[in-house]
């Protein structure tokens, strides 16, 4: 029965490996969320108006949400997956 379950997550847990790997890239503290220090750290042409465009809720993150957002506006690298 567990090997069973395991079966089943494993091509899901193998599927999500590049997101993460994308994510590890920029949350370096993997809270799931960018801080503008985080982006610029590998994204050193993001200006700080760009990042506080992204951030829609204005809480200083960016949220998945707000990620997709930037990735789809072409200012966050794609992420793989």
């Amino acid at each position: 029965m567990i090997l069973r379950k395991l079966l089943i997550s494993l091509p899901i847990v193998a599927l999500a490996m590049p997101v993460i790997a994308q994510d590890a890239m920029i949350d370096a503290n993997g809270d799931a969320l960018y801080s503008y220090p985080e982006v610029q750290a590998v994204l050193p042409d993001m200006s700080l108006d760009d990042f506080t465009a992204l951030d829609a809720n204005g809480d200083g993150m960016l949220d998945a949400d707000e990620v997709a957002v930037g990735v789809e506006a072409g200012l966050l690298p794609a992420q793989d997956g």
